[in-house]
């Protein structure tokens, strides 16, 4: 219904705008005159075409030498041209809703990624040429891949080497102690690496929609690790993976279960009066949301606040924001109010058409026509072990923000009041990702239009994942990084990236030299938990929630 809405939106408008439709017209013949003269050329023998020149930044599906040969390199142009004309299409429609457009949009990207001649054996040159090395060889291994698979999906099975990842053995492996749980969360504390530590604690929020380890996968690519090396004292939220019975959790439990109880338990143990605030995804939107409430009611406990891929102004959502409007909530509300959660797979699915090209065909091209064997890396693995999201948080959650962008609008509620990140006043270290997909740099740097106070944004290469777990072991990083203070006028995302400093290198370093700024002489360790205050050693690390 969404989607015939949509398409009805677009046909209706671009009807009454032939102006529009006759630019349509010609940029189509201008393509195909384009490709056609593009077709002769190479038929005689004149040239190579690069397809992957005209292609996005992330799209690799014609890098290959292979595709600037004919007629391989007309099937990829061929698919470049329509998605660009696709793209004319859908913008610039006078009337249209803007939503409206980029959801048609999106929709008609998946089809033509579906039909993309990388996706096929007699059109994709690297698959011929695979094909006829093997004596065909490739496409009976694929075949076999293929199958064994559909019986892993079939008997509920990981994928082959996601196994090899278990928190605790070889992920998830900082030493540390569980001195909190409640139905919700566990505190995990982690042993000091440092003869002495700031005496901030920092306390990280992960995103509930995964398992927190993604920021403590193996040693040399862990953040905790690399802040407990560094002389901090980090506490970890780990969140419960709910179930029916927690169906009626809300967004606002998070905060005052999670956030509150973890905060008092940090600033409990070590006996500190701040600490340093620390939220990734959705709960960098929670951790923001939690400091405004502490700021309105004059709780000065907070240090500073890091945003990592975190988004405050819901506006700029990117390709997520699609898959949400009323008519689509009210259905998933119905679907998800029988069961009382939204199954893992879901969320999984909805994240892998976001980058389907990456996740699902770039796969179908390696695994089942290359016959590659798959290799799973840490990252890979985590993300497969994914979480249930209960029901009312996921509805509060998709209307309040993604629906109607309540916090950045001033109508988000705590505790029966309106909260406004205009209160917050301790300095923010915001960190966007530059294929970010799910939390589009763009809309993370709109941080800078909510929060009167300094604020650092680093602006990193890689997506939601990659770019936050960025150590400096890791090879072709960069960074932008620059600080606009409080009082300093804000400038538009591509203005403040033509200003920002390009820095090699992870931004790691950076945020600890930050993070130094703003904290206390070292000192002496804390214990591990505090009996005498209910917060004894009950596990250790990572706990039992993480196994859920």
């Amino acid at each position: 219904m969404g989607l015939a809405t949509a398409w009805f939106d677009w046909a209706v408008h671009l009807t009454v705008s032939p102006a529009r439709v006759y630019e349509l017209v010609l940029e189509a013949q201008r393509a195909a005159l384009k490709l056609g003269s593009l077709s002769w050329t190479m038929m005689q023998g004149h040239g190579e075409c690069v397809p992957c020149e005209h292609s996005l930044p992330h799209d690799k599906r014609f890098r290959s030498v292979a595709w600037q040969q004919w007629p391989f390199a007309l099937y990829a142009e061929t698919l470049l041209a329509t998605e660009r004309w696709w793209d004319e299409a859908t913008s610039h429609v006078h009337g249209a809703a803007p939503h409206d457009l980029a959801k048609l949009n999106f929709v008609a990207r998946q089809a033509l990624d579906c039909f993309s001649p990388s996706n096929f054996v007699l059109t994709n040159p690297d698959v011929l040429n695979r094909t006829r090395a093997s004596h065909g060889t490739n496409l009976l291994q694929g075949l076999a891949h293929a199958a064994d698979d559909m019986m892993k999906v079939m008997h509920g099975r990981r994928p082959a080497g996601a196994d090899a990842f278990q928190p605790g053995k070889n992920v998830a492996i900082t030493k540390g102690e569980v001195v909190l749980r409640t139905p919700l969360v566990e505190v995990i504390q982690y042993t000091p690496a440092t003869e002495q530590v700031r005496p901030e604690p920092i306390v990280i929020v992960p995103a509930w929609i995964m398992k927190y380890y993604i920021l403590d996968l193996q040693s040399e690519n862990s953040l905790v690790k690399y802040l407990v090396d560094h002389g901090y004292t980090v506490f970890m939220i780990s969140w419960k993976n709910p179930d029916a019975r927690l169906r009626d959790i809300g967004f606002d439990d998070y905060r005052a279960e999670g956030i509150a109880r973890a905060l008092h338990a940090a600033l409990t143990i070590t006996g500190a009066p701040h600490a340093h605030l620390v939220g990734y995804c959705i709960g960098g939107t929670l951790s923001a949301i939690a400091a405004a409430a502490m700021a309105q009611n004059h709780d000065d406990r907070l240090q500073s606040l890091t945003l990592l891929a975190a988004q405050t102004d819901f506006t700029e959502a990117g390709e997520l924001r699609l898959f949400i409007d009323e008519s689509q909530l009210a259905v998933l509300d119905d679907i998800m109010w029988e069961k009382g959660v939204l199954a893992a797979s879901k969320m999984v699915g909805t994240f892998n058409l976001l980058r389907s090209n990456d996740l699902i065909w770039s796969r179908l091209i390696h695994h089942y026509l290359l016959a590659e064997s798959e290799a799973t890396s840490d990252i890979a693995a985590w993300s497969l072990d994914a979480t249930r999201m209960p029901f009312r948080m996921h509805s509060e959650y998709l209307r309040g923000l993604y629906l109607n962008n309540d916090l950045a609008e001033g109508r988000m509620m705590v505790d029966g009041k309106p909260i406004a990140l205009q209160d917050i006043r301790i300095p923010l270290f915001v960190v966007g990702a530059e294929w970010d997909h799910v939390a589009p740099w763009t809309s993370v740097y709109k941080a800078h239009s909510l929060f009167e106070t300094d604020i650092t944004f680093a602006l990193t290469n890689g997506g939601h994942n990659q770019g936050i777990v960025s150590p400096p072991t890791h090879t072709n990083r960069h960074y932008h990084i620059l600080t606009t203070p409080a009082r300093d006028l804000r400038t538009d995302p591509a203005t403040w990236l033509k200003s920002a400093p390009l820095n090699d290198g992870s931004w790691w370093p950076a945020w600890i030299k930050w993070l130094e700024s703003r904290s206390g002489s070292p000192v002496a360790p804390p214990n591990i938990g505090d009996p005498s205050h209910g917060l004894p050693v009950i596990a250790p690390a990572p706990g039992c929630y993480v196994f859920e």
